[in-house]
């Protein structure tokens, strides 16, 4: 299951899935700003839920001033060396487009 796109999962779906050989899924995900549209984020993680409390608990430094924060998109890899190489691209030049014509 490589770079499958996600629009809504529930905590129950996401807990239970699980990439090749029974190891945990690797989420990339984008953040939206609910306060200031034009703040987006993207991140890479094992647990969705908890990482998006940690955005809008003010944990995360680079995005504590425009909470709070929607998530807009999940990605699931099954190979957590694709999902931060994927996350690096988006946060790239060339990735900000991309996701700015298939994503957002």
């Amino acid at each position: 299951m490589e770079g499958v796109l996600r629009s809504r999962l529930t905590s129950e779906a996401l807990a239970q899935e699980v990439g090749e050989g029974g190891l945990p899924m690797k989420y990339v995900y984008l953040i939206q700003s609910v306060k200031y549209q034009g703040r987006r984020y993207v991140g890479v993680t094992d647990d969705i839920e908890r990482r998006l409390a940690e955005h809008n608990g003010g944990k995360s430094p680079h995005t504590t001033k425009y909470r709070p924060w929607v998530l807009k998109v999940i990605m699931g890899f099954d190979d957590e060396s694709k999902a931060n190489a994927f996350e690096r691209y988006l946060k790239s030049g060339s990735g900000h487009a991309f996701s700015a014509r298939h994503l957002w």
